[in-house]
């Protein structure tokens, strides 16, 4: 009698465990992302996400065997989102810097750029030493690097806008002499605004973006960090610029400066 007991208890404990793993590997992968930021991060004519981070993130959900949700969130509240539980992981194009890895962890990067301007057709600034100039107007999106890279202008007035197009709407409007972004961002809006501005790529500080993950989830860390070496190891990310970014690609090569991936 004890032993049928004994066996039947064993049986039972494999079936929780065995149940437990499976809701554990179907438990959805929540990704916050601010879809707002082409071709990285945006909606396609019906409203669902696509671009390169909503790729990416597919591509982690299989490596991981878990089904991927996309939650679209402002940037500034992606972190909070990430501290709270709200989301798993952040792929919102993320600079990973100090002031960030105080609040959350960071994988190991997948893809380096660098700040540099949006100038006014007309303005004569020639580098981030020339913005930084009495009567100068500098525009920056609230949260980014660039924002943060603005405190250390001194003589410059600043504006801080909660959105991107907003910041290029100033410079396009000559309203700002010039905006603070990524090397990928500005060169876009040079060509879509061609007659009102013009891009300086060569970056004034280098950055790396990588996934935010949530202060102490190692487990979640290394298996994130195994999957960005074995994706770019089988040239993922290579295809992802081939897919999205052709003609960036061509227009870095061109200007002699290395490209994102």
């Amino acid at each position: 009698m004890h032993l049928r007991i004994l066996h039947f208890l064993s049986f039972l404990i494999v079936l929780i465990c065995s149940g437990v793993a499976a809701q554990a590997e179907a438990t959805p992968l929540i990704v916050g992302m601010e879809l707002a930021y082409p071709p990285f991060e945006m909606t396609d004519t019906g409203g669902n996400p696509t671009g390169i981070s909503v790729d990416l993130a597919g591509a982690l959900g299989l490596h991981l065997k878990r089904k991927v949700e996309i939650q679209n969130l402002p940037f500034d509240g992606l972190i909070p989102s990430l501290k709270t539980g709200r989301i798993h992981l952040i792929i919102s194009s993320m600079t990973a810097n100090a002031e960030r890895a105080r609040a959350i962890d960071f994988s190991d990067p997948y893809l380096s750029t660098g700040l540099c301007l949006l100038v006014a057709k007309k303005s004569s600034i020639q580098s981030i030493a020339d913005a930084d100039q009495k009567d100068r107007v500098i525009a920056v999106k609230q949260g980014t690097t660039g924002h943060l890279f603005s405190r250390n202008l001194k003589n410059a007035k600043i504006v801080v806008l909660d959105r991107e197009s907003a910041c290029v709407l100033e410079v396009v409007q000559a309203k700002a002499d010039a905006f603070i972004y990524d090397q990928m961002s500005v060169l876009k809006h040079s060509e879509q605004n061609s007659e009102t501005t013009r891009p300086l790529l060569s970056p004034f500080q280098t950055e790396s973006w990588a996934i935010g993950i949530k202060k102490g989830d190692d487990a979640l860390r290394k298996e994130v960090n195994t999957f960005i070496k074995t994706f770019r190891e089988s040239k993922g990310f290579e295809t992802l610029g081939d897919r999205w970014l052709s003609p960036q690609k061509a227009a870095f090569l061109r200007l002699g400066i290395p490209f994102v991936f």
